[in-house]
């Protein structure tokens, strides 16, 4: 739950010196100070508290035309180690969570949408935003199976990056995430940088080398 603490501080003079001296006045409007602690993500649970005040993401770049608006996810344990799992529909690909961003959608709030729906993950914070949109391209017949399946033609996705400290225990991992979506993988581990990369198809590896490296001062 996000917490909002308010101090005052009234620079007003005190009553009776106003009515000692009653010249005209106008009192000054208050300061203050307001601090918002770590939003946490939107819990499906109904009874708590759902945040809906959370920052949009930082950057205004748009993503460049022709490729797919999409987020990566980069969800760290604490022993820096990162979040991969293997795709039902490649065999021997592991990848790290990420999905499409809606139109009209921040990428922030994709992103949380994403992590729960894979993962079943709500008990983790942002950390980090990659500062650009990073872009890969299908293999030929990538892109024809995924334009197919999306009726589109994308020479590949854009992903705006996002690195999630994973603050909950591993039993909540759920590979069937939060059932609005059809489950996507069907092994999970928890990996080093290099493994992560390692173990990525060979045309997503560049873009998890920048994403690495853009996290680096938290993964280290």
């Amino acid at each position: 739950m996000a917490i909002c603490r308010y101090s005052f501080c009234f620079c007003n003079p005190p009553l009776h010196q106003v009515l000692a001296n009653p010249t005209f006045f106008i009192p000054q409007s208050p300061s203050y100070s307001k601090k918002f602690t770590q939003l946490p993500l939107t819990l499906p649970n109904r009874l708590r508290p759902i945040v809906t005040c959370a920052s949009p993401s930082t950057s205004m770049e748009t993503p460049p035309a022709g490729y797919r608006s999409n987020v990566g996810i980069c969800l760290m344990n604490s022993s820096k180690k990162i979040f991969s799992a293997s795709r039902l529909d490649i065999p021997d690909s592991w990848q790290m969570p990420q999905g499409g961003v809606d139109e009209g959608e921040d990428p922030r709030a994709a992103a949380i949408r994403e992590l729960r729906e894979e993962t079943g993950v709500t008990s983790a914070e942002i950390l980090m935003e990659s500062p650009h949109w990073l872009t890969y391209d299908f293999p030929p017949k990538v892109r024809e199976k995924l334009n197919r399946q999306w009726g589109s033609d994308w020479k590949g996705q854009a992903q705006k990056w996002f690195l999630f400290k994973f603050t909950g225990k591993d039993e909540e991992i759920n590979l069937l995430g939060d059932g609005t979506e059809k489950a996507e993988f069907g092994e999970w581990a928890w990996m080093s940088p290099e493994q992560v990369i390692d173990r990525a198809v060979d045309f997503k590896k560049p873009v998890y080398k920048e994403v690495i490296t853009a996290f680096s001062p938290h993964l280290q």
